[in-house]
């Protein structure tokens, strides 16, 4: 029997072997997660001519040798289509976008998993009002997220927390996040870890979604 694989396209360049646990922690055993990067084959400086335009252009990702970069989101839409085009092309039956950013110009054939949807749709589902804490990597983001995440009878607030940051702060981040009281956490970005919500739990004694465990459970179901 044919072993099943399953695409991901991260917004930055493979490899990325974190990002491959997180999702495989939470798939059942034997799916072959083959990840590649929008980015891939552009050299450093390439990427660096793609800063953002502004706060709502502002990708953050994390590149294979740990460097963090702020690119821009129209950039990198498009190769993230042609990476996405190329599992289908190749019979891949389901990918998905490692990014929870909104990309409305992405209109993919097949099965395509995008954590943004699948992140809000999941939260509207368990969470008709109350106060929603939102962790974003970029502090040009979480002056956004009142209208990434605003609706009726739910209020916002929000921390920055810079995904690979040390232990000490995430700690600060999570206690800045329980000072701020809310019913709902989310980890609004597929490179925060297990690791971090971990210690996010030690400040926090709310329910926590993280963005690529609740991505990666909407490819079980569509997988297993």
């Amino acid at each position: 029997m044919q072993q099943q694989r399953m695409g991901v396209v991260v917004i930055g360049q493979s490899p990325r072997p974190s990002v491959v646990d997180e999702i495989a922690a939470v798939l059942s055993p034997g799916l072959e997660i083959d990840l590649r990067g929008a980015l891939d084959g552009m050299t450093r400086a390439e990427i660096d001519a793609i800063p953002p335009s502004d706060g709502h252009d502002a990708l953050f990702t994390l590149l294979p040798d740990g460097d963090s970069v702020t690119i821009s989101k129209k950039a990198v839409e498009a190769r993230a289509a042609i990476q996405i085009e190329n599992f289908a092309r190749e019979g891949v039956k389901v990918a998905m976008l490692a990014c929870t950013g909104k990309f409305p110009s992405l209109a993919p054939d097949g099965l395509v998993i995008l954590p943004s949807a699948v992140l809000h749709h999941m939260v509207e589902a368990v969470f008709p009002k109350g106060r929603l804490g939102i962790f974003s990597p970029l502090p040009e983001q979480t002056a956004l997220i009142a209208g990434k995440w605003q609706r009726p009878d739910v209020e916002v607030v929000g921390v920055t927390l810079r995904p690979g940051s040390d232990a000490g702060a995430v700690d600060e981040a999570a206690r800045k996040m329980a000072a701020l009281s809310p019913d709902l956490v989310v980890m609004d970005c597929m490179s925060y870890t297990r690791a971090d919500k971990a210690r996010v739990r030690q400040s926090y004694g709310g329910p926590v979604i993280l963005a690529i465990a609740a991505a990666a459970r909407a490819v079980e179901e569509l997988v297993a």
